[in-house]
């Protein structure tokens, strides 16, 4: 916990303005955003001093679940089996700010799903237009200028303000019935972290007890099948349906075959290059699938999803020659 000379009371205590993000989040990325939760868990380790990339082996068990892709999200275990995290649900019986402060002191933070209507960082897409839950990890906090330090999506931002009353919900608008967020809170202590040195063994064995709970049938494949019959519908759909179908299939899919290959290269250097290819593979289809659905014109998808359920193949067996 950091506390300056001012109400603010901070976790880490660095600057929105000079804050670096992971190389996860790079521009240079065809999705520089995987998921609110991910992202999230990415930047909190980051500025930690961890190596987020560690615990991101249990993107080998992506699946297509029917309807959608999975939500991936780093497993509780694996955070405190690598870096002495404990994350589990809080309940949030008293105001939000006050709980935030008080875990802040005590040197732990709130994962919260946060109203993006009130999060300036999404001004390209919600703020101010749509309320949808996000979530957020709470950085700093200053209940006598209302003002929020979090992370969120690709780095660390600041709100005050009239978004500050909103996001708490201090303006007591909502009706009784309107439910909490979600809270999860963050400890640091619950074992100590793996050693620098020791970080790529362990991760390694975390990524081949995930290899033995992939899909057992290519899951593109079913996508494939699925997608088929959805797409005259996709085809009449509005812009706000398509995008909602887009964000929980192609970009969830292609986000989290990107960040599996990032691990198996960080893990493996060149020796796991077969298997870097092949995933990245999976991303770039994934953007050349969500162009055409954009269009929301009659198209032939088969030669895209066959490349793709080839490349999640080619994936797999590498991956087992260079985890084995």
């Amino acid at each position: 916990m950091t506390r300056t000379g001012t109400s603010l009371v901070s976790l880490l205590g660095p600057d929105p303005t000079t804050y670096v993000p992971h190389v996860l989040h790079a521009e240079t990325r065809a999705y520089p955003e995987t998921n609110c939760y991910t992202d999230v868990i990415v930047e909190l380790l980051h500025a930690c001093g961890y190596e987020p990339l560690a615990a991101m082996g249990f993107t080998v068990r992506v699946d297509f679940e029917g309807d959608q892709w999975t939500f991936f999200k780093p497993p509780p275990e694996d955070l405190e089996q690598l870096f002495g995290l404990d994350v589990h649900e809080m309940q949030p019986y008293r105001p939000l700010p006050d709980q935030a402060a008080e875990q802040l002191e005590q040197g732990r933070t709130l994962l919260v799903e946060l109203d993006s209507f009130y999060l300036p960082d999404t001004a390209a897409t919600t703020y101010r237009r749509e309320h949808v839950k996000s979530s957020a990890a709470i950085e700093s906090i200053d209940r006598d200028r209302r003002l929020l330090r979090y992370f969120h999506n690709r780095s660390l931002y600041e709100l005050e303000g009239d978004d500050y009353i909103g996001v708490f919900r201090l303006d007591g608008r909502l009706p009784a019935d309107v439910l909490p967020p979600y809270t999860e809170l963050v400890r640091f202590d619950a074992r100590p972290p793996v050693a620098e040195a020791g970080l790529r063994e362990a991760a390694r064995e975390l990524l081949s007890r995930h290899l033995g709970r992939r899909p057992a049938a290519n899951p593109f494949e079913r996508f494939g099948e699925a997608l088929v019959r959805t797409l005259p519908a996709l085809v009449d759909a509005d812009a706000p349906e398509y995008h909602a179908y887009a964000f929980a299939t192609v970009r969830m899919a292609g986000a989290a075959f990107e960040v599996c290959a990032s691990h198996v290269d960080w893990l493996f250097g060149d020796e796991g290059g077969r298997a870097v290819d092949a995933l990245l593979s999976i991303p770039a289809d994934c953007k050349v699938l969500s162009l055409k659905l954009a269009r929301r014109r009659v198209f032939d998808p088969e030669p895209v999803l066959a490349r793709l359920a080839a490349a999640w193949e080619r994936a797999q067996l590498a991956l087992d020659s260079v985890a084995g």
